[in-house]
């Protein structure tokens, strides 16, 4: 979170019960991203905050997708079964990003689970839905071998075309108390 973002934060009215630090455990007090009292608009969040919400969310889709992917194809598994273990992996990974720190931030693990949910299935879901897309309208690349550049090279496109189409998502999200938005109460 930059400064100005921060004071921002700061500067934003509290719920009498949410004053001071977050409780462990409990749910996530989301605050009004434009100053007012709870209506939400995207207006109030930068692109900054989007981006680094997406990246959060890419990384480990990404981790999740390119194993799964390495390891179908290891297997010599078919195109349907490595992308459906890629793709659950790509959410077990991006899930387990945000709940590891939140568990780190002293949220029980049943709380944990849930603000993950709610802050990354979304941007997981379209991310995966883009990307495969990319993937599979590639020709050739289905076919393609771990060796082969074609592989990779429809992989990290699906990627970037995600990344491209999954921020502004993000911010809409973000705007509207929703998606990453839910994690900012325990930063």
């Amino acid at each position: 979170m930059d400064h100005d973002e921060h004071r921002t934060h700061q500067a934003r009215p509290r719920h009498p019960e949410a004053a001071g630090h977050h409780p462990p455990g409990a749910p996530p007090v989301v605050h009004s991203t434009d100053g007012t009292d709870g209506t939400h608009s995207t207006h109030g969040v930068s692109w900054a905050t989007a981006v680094r919400a997406t990246l959060h969310c890419l990384t480990g889709c990404a981790i999740g997708e390119i194993l799964g992917m390495v390891i179908g194809t290891a297997l010599l598994w078919g195109n349907v079964p490595t992308m459906i273990l890629a793709i659950t992996l790509a959410f077990v990974f991006g899930y387990s990003f945000t709940l590891f720190a939140v568990v780190r931030a002293g949220v029980s693990l049943k709380a944990a689970v849930k603000v993950a949910l709610a802050a990354d299935t979304v941007s997981i879901a379209v991310m995966e839905l883009v990307d495969n897309a990319v993937i599979a309208l590639t020709p050739g690349a289905m076919d393609a071998h771990l060796s082969d550049g074609l592989f990779w090279s429809a992989l990290l496109g699906g990627f970037a075309v995600a990344f491209v189409i999954t921020t502004p998502v993000n911010k809409w999200m973000i705007g509207r108390g929703q998606g990453h938005a839910v994690v900012h109460a325990y930063h």
